[in-house]
């Protein structure tokens, strides 16, 4: 017998939801123009061209925030543009 996942569909559909680029801006708490210079500097979060619309995996997002915390100003990552 197969052995099923305990998540509700709602859950499921959450998890891989795509987000608009203004919606994905609205989450981070940025403009949706900073997102789309960042694509274009390769220095943002991941993410996919659906045709010519361009989405994002929250997952992916939750990802690219927490790489970019820090404990002082000083502090730089490599990642960071």
């Amino acid at each position: 017998m197969t052995q099923t996942a305990s998540f509700s569909q709602d859950a499921l559909y959450s998890l891989r939801a795509k987000l608009s680029t203004r919606d994905a801006a609205r989450f981070l708490g940025v403009s949706a123009s900073m997102l789309a210079k960042l694509r274009i500097s390769s220095g943002g979060p991941i993410f996919s061209k659906l045709g010519r619309r361009v989405v994002y995996d929250l997952v992916d997002l939750e990802a690219w925030s927490a790489s970019r915390k820090q404990r002082h100003t000083s502090e730089r990552s490599s990642t960071q543009t």
